[in-house]
């Protein structure tokens, strides 16, 4: 893909997604607008289904929904509520201690800064980034797998690692769609450009794309 077709694809894609179901933490920064809430569901979607982190942060929130509630609940309690996300045990124990650490150091107040973020225990640059542009709508790239594998595959940027990726589109990717990026193609990644054999056939943007590493599709 030229840098000139970015346009053209996120035209693209904001129209593909359209028909598909957003991100488990993207719904619920548009339900709940809280980036505590975005930090703590980022964290249980981890390695887990968006089905499953939903319904977790759903049980989760009914209870507890701020740092100070958070914190007070007994690990078990919450380890039973979150169930079964991925390491929910370890979960439960971050979560626990993060709700413990804003109450103690930020009077309950999520920071906005990725660096800031960056020195809780169980958030990485994606969580980081997501809370920033979800939860504070500033401006910032969250690079997850999918934002990965498509970029590289699209032959937009040729990185190795996520974070490699995130620096790459810094440098490139118009920031009108910095905040939007994450969500499109972890859409579509989702549901059309899969990491083994991606539906290529009916891909709207499959005249684009470069086919990097795609050795078989549909």
């Amino acid at each position: 893909m030229r840098d000139s077709e970015i346009h053209r694809a996120v035209t693209l894609l904001l129209e593909a997604v359209r028909v598909w179901q957003s991100p488990a933490v993207t719904i619920v920064s548009q339900r709940q607008g809280s980036p505590f809430k975005v930090l703590i569901s980022c964290i249980l979607s981890l390695r887990t289904q968006d089905k499953t982190t939903s319904a977790a942060s759903d049980r989760l929130f009914a209870l507890a929904d701020t740092p100070d509630k958070l914190a007070a609940l007994p690990v078990e309690i919450i380890e039973k509520l979150v169930y079964p996300v991925g390491f929910f045990r370890v979960k439960a124990a971050q979560i626990k201690e993060i709700s413990r650490l804003l109450m103690e150091r930020y009077q309950g107040k999520v920071p906005d800064e990725i660096e800031e973020l960056l020195t809780f225990k169980g958030v990485g640059r994606k969580t980081a980034n997501l809370v920033v542009t979800l939860g504070y709508g500033k401006p910032g790239i969250c690079v997850d797998t999918h934002v990965h594998r498509i970029c590289n595959r699209w032959g937009y940027v040729v990185t190795r690692t996520p974070e490699q990726t995130e620096q790459a589109l810094r440098g490139k990717l118009p920031t009108e769609y910095w905040l939007m990026i994450n969500d499109l193609l972890v859409t579509f990644g989702q549901n059309q450009c899969y990491p083994i054999s991606p539906i290529c056939s009916t891909c709207p943007l499959r005249e684009m794309c470069d086919r990097v590493g795609v050795k078989k599709s549909r």
